[in-house]
């Protein structure tokens, strides 16, 4: 049972109340996006497509969890605040088809989680739960980035972001795990390279995409690059972990030490991101859009700020040509950076200058970047 392949880029007829309002039509006509200029003397349009819906509201993993509901409400009111409601093109997710899902999860896992699903939810793992919401949630957060391609293939806008819960990026094939269900990023991956793509995954959240990077470890069509604390959950992600067989290279690991700062990840960006970018040459490029890379994270330990989110998504969608790049919400536990972090971010996607905070600056981690140029041959 696979998909309808229908985009369903559409105005949305519900009423709705809060910060999602924001991102309904409501009924109007969708207003074009802003004309910028690209300092060349003429002006283009940017558009970033959004694919966001009130259900993943009603995923509850708990009381007083850090995944909770309201983080969804800080990116849509983030994204209000940067001034960006001419900007978007509206997308509604469609849950993800047991095929879709069948390319990076056992039939026996699904059905776990949906017999789950029809106990009214239940404790996944330790820190992982299921509330009566949830299995639908999951499977609508997994379908976002199928939705999300097929719409930019169609022309619908020039880079997409998915604002989903829950997220996905530690989730294996036959385990839910670390706050995620199914793995969003990973079946839209699979999705593209069984369509003969050849894919990038850039990981920024400050936990190690541990699911992710298991389910493309031998995949040469996969090059997946990740930045995140080291040590941190769910402990993977050493420098040598670096892929195998057929995929020995394709899995780059920059394991950063507590408090690096904006000026390591922009080193590790110009001398690591880039170059392998460029020998990988990707069709696609999908982003986990994790913020808990923000020095006021409760969960972390590294020193970024909104500011230095804004450099890094203007630099990562400058890597494909428009219209192939997808962000997916991964982490970000304290609300305030999390709202700032995504304004900026999705501002900068599109061109548009919006920060709450300056970058910061000096931070360790560089000899990180000067150990992963050398063992993947990337100093030229």
């Amino acid at each position: 049972m696979g998909r309808s392949g229908r985009s369903s880029v559409q105005q949305r007829s519900r009423q709705t109340t809060g910060p999602f309002r924001l991102w309904s039509s409501g009924g109007q006509p969708i207003p074009p996006p802003p004309v910028l200029s690209n300092g060349g003397g003429y002006a283009r349009r940017v558009s970033v497509l959004l694919v966001t819906d009130e259900r993943f509201l009603d995923h509850h993993p708990g009381n007083r969890h850090p995944e909770r509901p309201a983080r969804l409400e800080a990116v849509w009111l983030g994204l209000e605040a940067a001034g960006l409601e001419e900007a978007i093109v509206r997308c509604e997710p469609v849950v993800a088809g047991e095929d879709d899902l069948l390319r990076c999860h056992p039939a026996e896992h699904l059905a776990a989680l949906a017999e789950l699903d029809c106990l009214g939810g239940g404790r996944v793992d330790a820190d992982t739960a299921m509330s009566s919401g949830s299995w639908l949630a999951a499977r609508l957060a997994a379908g976002a980035g199928l939705e999300a391609v097929a719409a930019l293939r169609g022309g619908a806008a020039h880079v997409a972001f998915c604002a989903v819960r829950p997220p996905g990026h530690h989730a294996t094939a036959r385990k839910s795990m670390g706050f995620c269900l199914v793995n969003n990023v990973a079946v839209t991956a699979a999705s593209l390279v069984d369509a003969g793509e050849r894919v990038a995954i850039v990981d920024i959240d400050a936990h190690h995409g541990n699911g992710t990077q298991d389910a493309f470890y031998d995949n040469p069509q996969v090059l997946f690059v990740s930045f995140h604390q080291w040590p941190l959950y769910p402990g993977t992600g050493a420098e040598d972990e670096v892929g195998t067989g057929e995929g020995l290279g394709s899995t780059i690991n920059l394991a950063m030490p507590a408090g690096a700062a904006g000026n390591s990840y922009r080193y590790g960006f110009d001398r690591v991101l880039t170059p392998a970018i460029e020998r990988f040459s990707p069709n696609w490029l999908l982003v986990s859009a994790g913020f808990d890379a923000h020095r006021a994270d409760p969960l972390t330990d590294l020193g970024l700020t909104s500011g230095d989110y804004a450099d890094l998504t203007a630099s990562l969608v400058r890597l494909v040509p428009r219209g192939r790049c997808v962000l997916f919400l991964e982490g970000g536990y304290d609300l305030d950076a999390l709202a700032n972090s995504a304004g900026a971010s999705i501002a900068a996607a599109v061109g548009v200058q919006h920060r709450p905070e300056p970058a910061s600056a000096d931070g360790p981690g560089s000899e990180v970047v000067d150990r992963a140029v050398e063992r993947h041959g990337l100093d030229g």
